[in-house]
Parts: structure tokens; C-alpha cells; sequence
């Protein structure tokens, strides 16, 4: 990392590249001045204390000379070694602005669904504990400490770290971290037991049986849970769905989890659409208002018809699951199977394989029990 003697001149000579650029004051040691590939310039001041790397923020170039910010910085610099609580610059970012920030960002990258679910837990998990906070002075163990405290919600804890991730990110990008400073790294996830539930054959008729007998009250959620076990789309896929995208007797998704994509339909399934009445644009339209059915409308159904069929503990993506495990039952392969379902890496549909395990051992128990009898 250069360093040199700065003066305002020097740091207003400093031109932004394409990645973050450090110049180090020669001068005073720890000290120097950060310009973003955005052009931002901030000063800072880069220590160790107690084998601890401390990295903060002294000001903004555009309100503070080079003078003004050494001085500071000297302060702060005395404060850290005496094992004080250094002075927060007035214009240190807190972590809930760079949080954000770095929401609004990921507006055009996250799904909508996906931008509610991660605001629920920043708000729920993650500000609770961070907010308030100069983003800079985060360090790894107070992360470690705060993914501890979340032990207990497993799967909390492992959807927040990301998104905690994608902050801390967005703080480097600010010039607001050291680039690669990201206290997420390296932290590993809870291992939790996967919950795979495939339903049986028998399963299966008493399902189609107990949708049989709704059909003529509730045709509309008896078609999408059809259409769930039948193309192993998600619940938002089917529910969303427009009768523009149902032609040449296949679903053309303009969007997915993982971008538009083609769903090819059995004869079954296109069966199920054909037999559905045409009211508007949306296949499955609401009762009320220009918008398709509520998942709220669609899980009550889900509720009542796998009680009856005693599925309890059978939830609607456990159909997708389902799906799956028929194709691969029926000599698919992992290709085709990822595929059907619309996955995007083939390592997300690799954790089906077990279940050909499971098969090669029952097939195998089959042939001993042949051969190997009296």
C-alpha cells in the first residue's frame, strides 16, 4: 500500500480506479485516506490493539482539511492504544443507513418475495442487535457472538448471516470497511437435519381421492395442488400463473426463482388446464380485484384435504419433492430431473441421489430375499 506524505492537494489529485485505493500518510503511521471507485474520499485509521486489527472511519475529505483529520486521527489513534473507546467521527456511517443502502441495491437483484423475507429478518434479527453501530467497528466476534445467540432458530440464524453478509459488502464497497474485511466470512452455518418427506404411492391415491371429493366445491385449489404434483413447480409459480403463458401446450414462466423458464406439461396436466374455466387473465384468479389467488386462500384448503387424507406432515413444497422422487424412481436423470424442477446449479438437484441409493439397497434386499430363501 503506497504511502506519502498527504496534503490537501495530494488527496484531491487522488483519481478513483476501478477498485478501492488506499494511500497511507507517511507522516503519521495508521493514518491515511480512501477513495472508492464512486470517487468518494474518506480518511481513516488502520491499527493493531491487543492482536486486534481496529479500523474506523476520522471524516469525510469534502468537510475536513488533511490537517484537521491528522490531528483527529492522532486522538483516536492515542485513545485505542490506552485501551479507550475512540471518538466516532460525526460522519461515520451507521449500520442501519449502510443496511439501507445496501437494500435498495438489491431491489433489482432480489426477487420481490425474496426482498420481503430478507426485510423481515434484518427488522427481526439482525438490527436488533447491530443498530446504532458505526458499520466499521463490526468486527468477527461480535458476529460470531451474535450467530451464537442464534442457536436456538437454526434456520434464522443460517438465512441472516447472508444477508448480514451482503451489508458488510456493501460497507466495503462505501469505503466505509477495508476491502476484505467481511466479518461473515469463514463463519460457519448450523447443520441442521434436512426434512425430506416424499409421499408413497399409497399416499398419492389417498391424496387424489380426498381432491376428487373437493373438485366440484373447490376446483380452483384442487387444480393447482394437481398441477403442483404434476410439473413440480413451486406454489408461487402456479398461483401466478396467466393464461398468456399457457400455449403450445406448455407454461412459458416469464419468471421464476431462477428466471423465466419452460414447464412441459404431461397429458394430465394439460388436461387439469383445459378443464379449467377462462375468466380473465389469471388461470387462478381471486375472488375480488384483478389479482390471482392468496396462498392464504390455497394453504387453508392444503390444511382441511391432508388431514382427511392423514398427510399431517406433509407441506405443499414436499409435492415438488415428490415429483422428483417419481422421475428419478422412473430411471430420470439428475439432468432432466433438474430440469422439471427449474434448478439453476446441478448440485441443487443432487441431493435427490439418495434416493437411488435407497433404491439400489431395496433392490438389493429384493434379490437376496429371492436367492438367499429356503
Amino acid at each position: 500500500m503506497p504511502a506519502t506524505t498527504l496534503t490537501d492537494a495530494r488527496v484531491r489529485a487522488l483519481n478513483p480506479r476501478k477498485t478501492t485505493r488506499e494511500v497511507r500518510d507517511g507522516k503519521l503511521r495508521g493514518f491515511g485516506v480512501r477513495v472508492s471507485p464512486s470517487g468518494t474520499r474518506r480518511f481513516f485509521i488502520h491499527c493493531q490493539h491487543k492482536g486486534e486489527r481496529v479500523w474506523k472511519i476520522v471524516g469525510d475529505t469534502g468537510t475536513m482539511s488533511v490537517t484537521e483529520a491528522r490531528a483527529t486521527a492522532a486522538a483516536m489513534l492515542v485513545a485505542i492504544r490506552r485501551g479507550e473507546e475512540a471518538p466516532h467521527a460525526p460522519g461515520e456511517a451507521l449500520f442501519e443507513a449502510v443496511a439501507e443502502t445496501a437494500f435498495h441495491r438489491h431491489e433489482r437483484v432480489w426477487k420481490p418475495g425474496t426482498l420481503k423475507v430478507n426485510r423481515g429478518y434484518l427488522r427481526n434479527r439482525i438490527m436488533p442487535h447491530f443498530a446504532g453501530r458505526p458499520v466499521a467497528e463490526i468486527d468477527r466476534q461480535e458476529v460470531k457472538s451474535w450467530f451464537a445467540r442464534l442457536r436456538a432458530t437454526p434456520v434464522a440464524a443460517d438465512r441472516s448471516l447472508p444477508i448480514l453478509s451482503v451489508i458488510m459488502r456493501e460497507a466495503e464497497r462505501m469505503g466505509l470497511r477495508p476491502e476484505g474485511s467481511n466479518p461473515c466470512r469463514g463463519i460457519k452455518r448450523y447443520r441442521r437435519k434436512g426434512r425430506e418427506r416424499f409421499l408413497s404411492d399409497d399416499e398419492l391415491r389417498r391424496l387424489s381421492t380426498r381432491l376428487a371429493a373437493h373438485e366440484a366445491r373447490y376446483p380452483q385449489q384442487s387444480a393447482i395442488i394437481r398441477l403442483l404434483l404434476l410439473t413440480g413447480c413451486r406454489k408461487g409459480e402456479i398461483l401466478t400463473l396467466q393464461w398468456s403463458d399457457y400455449r403450445e401446450g406448455n407454461l412459458f414462466l416469464r419468471d421464476s426463482k431462477t428466471g423465466p423458464r419452460t414447464v412441459w406439461l404431461s397429458e394430465p396436466a394439460r388436461a387439469v388446464l383445459d378443464g379449467l374455466e377462462r375468466k380473465g387473465r389469471w388461470i387462478f384468479p381471486a375472488s375480488k380485484g384483478d389479482k390471482p389467488l392468496t396462498a392464504g386462500w390455497l394453504n387453508s384448503f392444503w390444511t382441511k384435504v391432508r388431514a382427511e387424507a392423514g398427510l399431517e406432515d406433509v407441506h405443499l413444497h414436499d409435492l415438488r419433492h415428490t415429483t422428483a422422487s417419481l422421475a428419478l424412481r422412473r430411471g430420470e436423470t439428475v439432468l432432466a430431473i433438474g430440469r422439471l424442477l427449474g434448478h439453476r446449479r446441478p448440485e441443487t438437484t443432487l441431493k435427490y441421489i439418495h434416493l437411488a441409493d435407497a433404491m439400489v439397497h431395496e433392490a438389493a434386499e429384493t434379490v437376496g430375499a429371492v436367492l438367499g430363501g429356503d
